[in-house]
Formats: structure tokens, sequence, C-alpha cells
């Protein structure tokens, strides 16, 4: 059954984003920081070659993007991201935009972007449709936040980096009241990141 999951590059004080994040600087003032561990290394990604990280790096990284059959990203993520020039995050994947409007001017490519404006769960369906039987990949703090009150998201994979960046976008605000269990299942020690993953428990 396909799962869905999210993996994050988040900072040791949990921020996915520096402050000030836009079209011009996606990742805000000093979120660079957080994918130094993309170039720090000399192993290329099987998914984007110009990525060359450790050895431990790319086969974690390539082995989650392997599992992935559909995309969710949130409107801010589109938006900040330049909607990734039509490609999509993972190229030749189904990426599914969770937005309250549909823009007045869409990117063409291969597969087509598919806006969804009524939630979460009609996005996560919809995905899950079009996944051909994989795993769906969450991207951006507000999809993942809204996956985890719905009681949707079943796995959780951090890239822990080293740096407090202090202010910007964080991945686990506007949770709701009740605490959500997780369970470590992997953790592995790279260069320059520390890559962890937990299940969601029920």
């Amino acid at each position: 059954m396909a799962k869905v999951l999210t993996a994050v590059a988040t900072s040791l004080d949990g921020f996915i984003a520096g402050p000030d994040d836009s079209p011009q600087q996606p990742l805000g003032t000093h979120g660079s920081r957080l994918f130094d561990w993309f170039s720090d290394g000399d192993t290329p990604s099987r998914f984007y070659e110009q990525f060359r990280m450790s050895a431990d790096s790319a086969g974690f990284f390539d082995e989650f993007a392997s599992r992935c059959g559909a995309v969710i990203a949130g409107r801010r993520t589109y938006d900040v991201s330049g909607a990734w020039g039509g490609t999509g995050p993972l190229p030749g994947v189904p990426l599914f935009v969770l937005t309250h409007r549909v823009p007045g001017e869409a990117p063409c490519g291969e597969p087509p972007y598919t806006y969804v404006t009524d939630g979460i769960e009609s996005a996560v369906e919809q995905a899950k449709a079009a996944a051909g039987g994989k795993d769906v990949s969450v991207m951006g703090s507000a999809g993942v936040q809204q996956c985890l009150r719905a009681g949707l998201l079943d796995e959780l994979h951090i890239h822990l980096i080293p740096v407090l960046i202090g202010r910007g976008v964080r991945l686990l605000d506007h949770l709701g009241p009740e605490p959500v269990e997780l369970a470590c299942i992997r953790v592995v020690d790279a260069p320059g990141v520390t890559h962890l993953s937990y299940r969601v428990l029920a």
C-alpha cells in the first residue's frame, strides 16, 4: 500500500528556510546552508546529476526519491520555487499543488501539474491514485502540518543540519493540542548531515 511521507532538510532549531524567502531567494536568508550536503562529496545522485554528495547521503537521498510516484506541494513552496520551471521537484513524477486559487498561468510540463483546491485529503487521494503503487512525497511545511493534523502522514525523514538559523520557516508548527508519537526506524550519520527516519504512530 502506498505511503505518505516527507523528507526535509532542517536546522537544529527546526527551520526549513531562513527569513525573507521569496522567488528571488527561495530558501530565505542563510537557508542555503541547509543544502551544503548536496555538494560536499563526489557521489552523484541518480536523479539529479548536479548533486555531488557523500556516498552515505547519496544512498539515502536516492533511496527516498526512488520510492516516490507522486508529489504534493503547498502553494507557497510552488510560488517561491518558480513552479520548478514546469519540470516539478522530481522530474517525470506527477505534482499536486495545494491551493485556494488556481494560478492564472500554469507552466507547461509532462506530466502536467494538478491544482487541488478541496483540501489535503483530496490531494492525498489523487496523488495515491497517480503514484502507480509507489509512495507519495509531501513538500513544504504547510502540507506536512496538514497531513499530520489529519493523520495522513506515515513517515517523516529529517536531514538534520548542525546549524541554528534562528528565524524563518518552521517545519512543525501548528500541529494541534495533542502530541504526535514517532518511532525512529533509521539513522544515517553522514558528513555535514544526519539523516533521521521516523514512522508516525497511529
